[in-house]
C-alpha cells in the first residue's frame, strides 16, 4: 500500500485504467473498418469538416481547401498513414473520436477497464476526490469511453477531461495548465500513468506521481523514482 496526501487525481487511460490490448485490438481496428463508410456518409458535416481541417494542417497545408488531397479518400489514406505510424496528431484523434462515437452510441463498442478501476473510482469520488482524465484521445472520445463501459456509465465520477489541445503529454506546461483547472495546490494532485516520460513531466510541474504496471504494458527499465502500483487498490489517500 502506498499512501498519498492528495485531493485530486489525474488519470491516463491506455495502460492505466484500461488495457493497451483493448485499444489496439478493438478500438483501432474499428476505426480502420469503418473509416471509408463514415467519411462517405458524413463528408461535409461540421464536426467532420473541422477534424479534416486539422488533418490537412497537420499535413502542412494552410487549410483543407488548399490541400491538394482534399477528398474523403485522401483523408482516409492520411488517417491510415498516421495510425500506422502511431502519430498522436490532434486531427487524427478527432476523426477517431467521431468514428468511436458512432460505435459507442450503437452499442457495438463498450470500453474495457481493469477490474480494480471502477470500484476505486467510485470510492475516490465518494471521498470527495477531484478525478480528471488526461489522454491523447480527444475529449469527446474520452467522455464516450467512460459513459459506455462494460460496467455502466462512469462519467459522473469525473470532473474534467484533457487531450493534446491542452498540450503534449510529455510537457510539464501541460500539467501546470491542467492543475489550474483543479483549483488545488499542484502538490495535492496525483498523476497515474504507465509512461515514465509523462510522469517526469507531471512531477516537474509539481504533481505527485505513480507508475502503473499493468498486464500487457511495456517493460520499464528505469522508473526514475516514480513509485510503482499494480492496482488502484494500492493507492491509499489521506488528507
Amino acid at each position: 500500500m502506498i499512501e498519498f496526501r492528495v485531493a485530486g487525481i489525474l488519470l491516463d487511460i491506455e495502460g492505466t485504467t484500461s488495457s493497451i490490448s483493448f485499444v489496439y485490438d478493438e478500438m483501432f481496428p474499428f476505426v480502420r473498418r469503418e473509416l471509408h463508410t463514415y467519411l462517405a456518409a458524413n463528408w461535409g458535416q461540421p464536426e467532420l469538416a473541422a477534424a479534416c481541417e486539422l488533418i490537412a494542417r497537420d499535413a502542412g497545408a494552410e487549410s483543407l481547401a488548399a490541400w491538394p488531397e482534399s477528398t474523403s479518400a485522401a483523408v482516409a489514406d492520411e488517417v491510415i498513414r498516421l495510425m500506422d505510424a502511431d502519430v498522436k496528431a490532434t486531427g487524427l484523434k478527432e476523426v477517431q473520436g467521431l468514428i468511436w462515437s458512432a460505435g459507442f452510441e450503437s452499442g457495438e463498442l463498450q470500453s474495457h477497464f481493469f477490474e480494480d478501476v471502477p470500484p476505486a473510482l467510485r470510492a475516490w469520488a465518494a471521498s470527495g476526490c477531484d478525478l480528471r482524465i488526461f489522454s491523447s484521445g480527444s475529449v469527446s472520445a474520452q467522455k464516450l469511453f467512460f459513459r459506455h463501459t462494460i460496467v455502466g456509465d462512469l462519467s459522473a465520477l469525473l470532473r474534467g477531461y484533457y487531450d493534446t489541445t491542452t498540450g503534449p503529454k510529455k510537457d510539464a506546461a501541460s500539467y501546470t495548465a491542467i492543475a489550474g483547472h483543479f483549483e488545488l495546490p499542484t502538490g495535492q494532485i496525483l498523476f497515474l500513468s504507465d509512461i515514465v516520460d509523462e510522469l517526469d513531466a507531471a512531477r516537474a510541474a509539481g504533481m505527485q506521481t505513480a507508475l502503473c504496471v499493468r498486464p500487457g504494458n511495456a517493460a520499464v527499465d528505469d522508473e526514475r523514482g516514480h513509485p510503482q502500483i499494480r492496482t488502484f487498490a494500492a493507492v491509499s489517500m489521506y488528507s
